[in-house]
């Protein structure tokens, strides 16, 4: 077996996983396949029950990179756990130019991790996300970074009502945008 980070007819191609199997089939292939693989994830908080907690997934979801001999790996890398197939069109399968991803790596830190933190605004809605007022919607009125908290308008008891609240005991929605 060579090693394909120095095999010059080593290329990068896009490998489909199997659902949120993608750190499954990272490890495998580059443990059993001996490949380069790169699979970007994305960190964020999300509001749950518990309230916000941070998650890792994917970047890419069901997807990741490989970089692989075509004519001495493809059989062992189709058959690596948690690979799904190789990402083809109709009989074609596109290899994908270093220089992308070196600038997808530039973007993230030496962990492949791209961490999405939305900070608050005044006139943000937010929810509030433990407590007493836990599940309320509110206003951001005022940011006060000293203290780690903002005061916010809520209507409490049918009444508007404004309060301070701890920065990270509220959750603003936002969306992901790449």
């Amino acid at each position: 077996m060579s090693d394909s980070s120095t095999d010059e007819n080593s290329r990068w191609y896009c490998l489909r996983t199997q659902i949120k199997r993608e750190h499954v089939a990272t490890s495998q292939l580059a443990k059993e396949a001996g490949v380069d693989v790169f699979c970007p994830r994305v960190r964020f908080q999300r509001l749950t029950k518990r309230g916000k907690v941070w998650f890792n997934e994917a970047m890419f979801p069901n997807y990741l990179f490989a970089r692989f001999n075509w004519e001495e790996q493809l059989r062992q890398v189709q058959s690596v756990l948690g690979v799904a197939g190789i990402v083809r069109f109709g009989d074609y399968s596109p290899d994908i130019s270093s220089g992308i991803i070196t600038d997808l790596k530039a973007s993230l830190d030496n962990s492949d991790l791209k961490v999405f933190v939305d900070p608050l605004e005044i006139g943000d809605e937010i929810t509030i996300s433990t407590g007493p007022f836990m599940g309320l919607n509110a206003v951001v009125t005022k940011l006060l970074p000293a203290k780690e908290r903002v005061k916010v308008l809520l209507e409490f008891l049918g009444q508007p009502t404004e309060t301070d609240i701890a920065s990270e005991e509220v959750y603003k929605e936002s969306s992901i945008r790449l």
